[in-house]
């Protein structure tokens, strides 16, 4: 079915869309080549906003309107992350670097976990950490302006982390 153009008294074919309302992207009206041409040299995004409501904008626009925080904010969480991660508070870990566990006593999702963050299965817990750090740094999403597939490798990085310092302890 194809739409007619929305203008009132055309009968031509509406192929271009219009919005209808400023920040309504569902809401538009179909327009053929000549009124969509008309249409956009009226149009003003801004139109009925201050000065002060557009420079808002510009400047939220460069986030694409989403909140941001420093990543060293006390709140935010890849901070808390990473200062809880690699923390050894209740001194776990002491002197001893290597797991010591039998490649063939690991379960799939031990196994996963070295996999993930591209270890060898008897690496030592230093280079576990090292490798944690460097993948951080290299997947953090505030890196890849917050690209979402990042954000998501990191989770991953960290459960697979987090699930090597569990084996850790338990092999203590």
């Amino acid at each position: 079915m194809k739409n007619i153009c929305e203008n009132m008294g055309c009968n031509e074919i509406g192929k271009f869309k219009a919005p209808t309302e400023r920040d309504n992207s569902k809401k538009f009206m179909w327009l053929c080549i000549n009124h969509i041409k008309e249409f956009n040299k009226k149009w003003n995004y801004f139109d009925g906003m201050s000065e002060n409501e557009i420079q808002t904008f510009i400047k939220s626009d460069l986030t694409w309107h989403r909140p941001t925080q420093k990543f060293a904010s006390a709140d935010n969480f890849f901070s808390i992350l990473w200062n809880n991660a690699l923390s050894d508070k209740f001194k776990m870990f002491g002197n001893k670097n290597s797991f010591n566990v039998n490649v063939s006593k690991l379960s799939e999702k031990d196994k996963d976990a070295f996999k993930i963050m591209g270890l060898e299965f008897n690496a030592e817990w230093e280079t576990i950490q090292k490798k944690f750090k460097t993948l951080v740094k290299k997947f953090h999403p505030d890196k890849h302006s917050g690209n979402k597939q990042y954000e998501n490798t990191l989770k991953k990085i960290t459960l697979a982390y987090s699930h090597l310092k569990m084996i850790m302890i338990k092999t203590k």
